[in-house]
């Protein structure tokens, strides 16, 4: 199980929007990631254009992806990106980002 500190950690990158934030500006298409570091085991929030991969191209291991590019949301959102990403939130499987994580600490 994610320690006190762990799940503080993943709860404010949601709650401050931080990732939110990321995944809105990233320019055309592309991902906003929540992953973390294989060295140090901390998590971390990044982004990547197009369909470039997040571990070949930050060395992170991907926890949590949110497509970007407009296939993903524009028949429910249009274009309205902000509305598309603030609503993931709402069906992010926690549990399942645990999962991800506990597997690389294990590492």
């Amino acid at each position: 199980n994610l320690s006190k500190e762990e799940k503080e950690a993943v709860v404010s990158t949601q709650s401050t929007g931080e990732l939110s934030a990321l995944t809105v500006g990233v320019q055309g298409s592309g991902w906003g990631w929540l992953g973390v570091d294989p060295t140090t085991k901390r998590l971390a929030i990044a982004k990547c254009a197009n369909q470039d991969p997040l571990l070949p191209t930050t060395g992170l291991v991907p926890l949590l992806g949110i497509d970007v590019w407009e296939h993903a949301y524009y028949l429910q959102y249009k274009n309205v990106r902000p509305q598309y990403v603030a609503k993931i939130w709402d069906i992010v499987n926690w549990k399942d980002i645990q999962q991800r994580y506990e597997a690389v600490l294990r590492q």
